[in-house]
């Protein structure tokens, strides 16, 4: 499966099996956080056979059988949030090429447990990764009218890219995106309060998968 067959199918998925990770499996999600980490200067970790993600009510109701996941963590700079949503997104569509499931959780997450881990990093979300009691299902989602324009007539591969962005996770699902394109220019923003930044990272690397990065440059300037 390729990364851009894996966007497609890639469904949030909140109850999973007790089936554990393959050795191999956990070899290459941890290789692929390392690479992640390395390019990104992040601290993100796979947690295996840990049940502490979440407080019990949590997991009574709604995160059933969560038992490993990705913690998305890194130094506290000003464009952390937006890393993270970058790297998580490439961690979760990777994970579903592996033939696993994903749900990215920025708020009901044990914080405070997972902050005290961290040290000096900051913690924004995780990510519970495993084989799914299910698929999952589309979520509800905006139009592209909704959320983009371009100057002039859009070419085929902005089209791609805002569909992909549609196809991304964010936080409560309000996809808050503003999408304009020019010429082979993209500017993407999102105002979505405290997941602003990760969501805009969700976004970017979902456009780019689904534009093609050799069809246009962002725009870094407006």
């Amino acid at each position: 499966m390729t990364m851009e067959e894996a966007m497609k199918k890639r469904h949030t998925v909140r109850k999973y099996t007790d089936i554990s990770l393959e050795s191999d499996v956990t070899e290459q999600l941890i290789h692929r956080i390392e690479e992640n980490n390395d390019k990104f200067h992040l601290t993100i970790r796979l947690n295996t056979n840990d049940t502490s993600a979440f407080n019990a009510l949590i997991k009574l109701f709604l995160a059933k059988g969560v038992k490993n996941y990705f913690v998305l963590s890194g130094p506290d700079t000003p464009n952390l949030d937006e890393k993270l949503g970058y790297c998580g997104a490439d961690l979760m569509l990777y994970a579903q090429t592996l033939g696993l499931n994903t749900w990215w959780v920025g708020g009901t997450f044990n914080r405070k447990k997972l902050n005290e881990k961290a040290g000096k990093n900051k913690v924004i979300g995780i990510i519970a990764v495993g084989y799914g009691t299910n698929q999952g299902t589309a979520h509800k989602s905006k139009s592209y009218e909704d959320i983009a324009s371009y100057d002039g007539k859009a070419p085929e591969w902005f089209r791609k890219g805002v569909e992909a962005v549609l196809l991304a996770p964010t936080a409560l699902n309000k996809q808050a995106f503003s999408i304009k394109g020019y010429d082979r220019y993209v500017k993407i923003t999102c105002d979505n309060g405290i997941f602003t930044g990760a969501d805009l990272g969700l976004a970017k690397y979902h456009f780019e998968l689904g534009a093609g990065m050799e069809n246009f440059q962002w725009d870094t300037d407006h």
